[in-house]
Order: structure tokens, then sequence, then C-alpha cells
């Protein structure tokens, strides 16, 4: 049984949600936040979806499978690491690169590298488990 209000209300909230997480992700670097909370928030607007749309319909907005994206995020953040290795100093040290921007040269770090996968790890894992028990309830 589908409920109209909650349709509608989701269509509103998931765009929120989604910026909401990326604000998040942006954030955690000298604030809480970061990778991992903004993985749930991203991945609860998705969840909204299924409870409101389907399985389906979340698929289709995601459009990229879970279970890759896991893999991804577990490369991403493992291979994060290997930059400090290049570099001669320990796995997972932190390196910085500046580059230009248009307000003058800021720096890009791997630590936001590990932070994008921790998301994807995060968020695919999740949407993996909720789609698996989304689908065994409804068969």
């Amino acid at each position: 049984m589908r409920s109209v209000i909650l349709c509608t209300a989701v269509r509103f909230i998931t765009p929120l949600l989604l910026l909401f997480a990326v604000f998040l992700f942006y954030r955690g670097h000298n604030e809480p936040g970061g990778g991992f909370i903004a993985g749930l928030v991203a991945a609860s607007a998705f969840s909204l979806m299924v409870i409101a749309d389907g399985v389906k319909s979340a698929r289709r907005a995601m459009r990229a499978d879970p279970r890759g994206m896991l893999a991804f995020g577990l490369a991403l953040a493992v291979g994060s690491g290997f930059f400090a290795l290049i570099s001669s100093t320990p796995y997972m040290t932190g390196v910085w690169v500046e580059i230009p921007t248009p307000l003058g040269t800021g720096k890009l770090g791997t630590p936001i590298l590990f932070d994008l996968g921790v998301f994807f790890i995060v968020l695919g894992a999740t949407m993996t488990m909720v789609f698996s028990i989304r689908e065994g309830s409804e068969e």
C-alpha cells in the first residue's frame, strides 16, 4: 500500500538529505562529520526512497550498484595510503599537493580520498543490506 503523502515528501526530502550529506562530507576535516556520517545520511535518503517507491526506484536513482560502490570505496580508501609510500613516508600518512583555484592556490590531500572511500563503503554496504532485506520481504 503506497502513501501519496510519503511519496511526495520523499521527493522533497531526498535532495535535501543528499545536499546535507555533501555538507557533512566537506565539513568533516575540521569539525564533526566526514565520510562515515555523510554515507549514513545519503543511505538514509535512498532508504526513504525504498520505503516510499520500492527497490527498483531507489536503484534507478542511485545509478550504480551498491556492491560496486562498496568495492570502489574500499579500493579508494586503501589506495589513498599508497601516496604516502611513494613520498617515502609511512603508509596512510597524509600527503598534500598545491592546486590552483579561482581564489589562488589551495591544498588537496589524501585524507579526502580516504574519506571519500569511507563514504562509498558506508553507502554501498548500507544500501546492499537495505535492498536485500526489502527484496527478501517482497517475495
